[in-house]
């Protein structure tokens, strides 16, 4: 039987798929970077980029996305002498439309289907280093022995939303009055040590989140 959820998502694609047909226009996307275009080097952290394979990419669909894990900072991590420090990885999904069906998948339903469970979850508000706010959601995962540490929100139009019917519901209003669909899932997750606490965990993330925050308008507009 299907919950109340599966139902509440159908009925919200429905209705925006119906108002977008409805339109008949193309969207309007504002000119953005490239994601690829995304620093290597933010501040303390470096990167290394991590192909995306050709099956994940036929289920994300047609968008421009960003896999990369970023290592360093270790002054917020719980670091054992001559232990390399734990890093972050970073994926962003940039979809320029979703007049035709393409919708941003939620990591409430993709992170199961990879076999993690989740141990908890919340929204909360996070602040960046040049003191914006983001409604985020945050979720400790896990798959047998490995736990995790998730923050994820998703952004579209200036504004950063944890809740993914709302913004769905903003999406359809954003096509209605501004003719954009564009949005894009922005996701943090770092790995939960053994003899590491969530909370240290939680600081690495937060941390290299707030400082990677501010680069976003870039390649996500306003």
């Amino acid at each position: 039987m299907r919950s109340p959820r599966y139902w509440a998502v159908v009925l919200i694609l429905v209705a925006t798929a119906t108002l977008l047909l409805k339109r008949g226009d193309k969207d309007y996307v504002p000119d953005h970077d490239s994601l690829d275009a995304m620093p290597q080097t933010i501040g303390a952290w470096s990167s290394r980029d991590v192909p995306i394979d050709a099956e994940t990419l036929a289920v994300l669909g047609k968008g421009e996305f960003l896999s990369r894990l970023y290592t360093g900072n270790p002054g917020a991590q719980e670091v054992k002498p001559g232990v390399q420090p734990l890093p972050v990885d970073l994926f962003i999904g940039y979809f320029p439309t979703q007049r035709t069906g393409q919708t941003i998948h939620s990591p409430q339903h993709c992170l199961p289907g990879a076999g993690w469970t989740f141990e908890s979850s919340e929204y909360t508000n996070l602040t960046d280093v040049k003191g914006k706010n983001y409604n985020v959601g945050e979720y400790v995962i896990g798959n047998g022995d490995s736990r995790q540490f998730v923050i994820y929100w998703y952004q579209a139009h200036g504004r950063s939303i944890a809740n993914e019917y709302k913004a769905k519901a903003y999406m359809v209003s954003d096509a209605i009055r501004t003719n954009r669909t564009d949005g894009a899932l922005v996701r943090v997750i770092t790995q939960i040590a053994p003899s590491e606490s969530v909370s240290s965990a939680r600081d690495r993330a937060v941390l290299f989140t707030s400082e990677m925050a501010p680069y976003l308008p870039r390649f996500i507009p306003d």
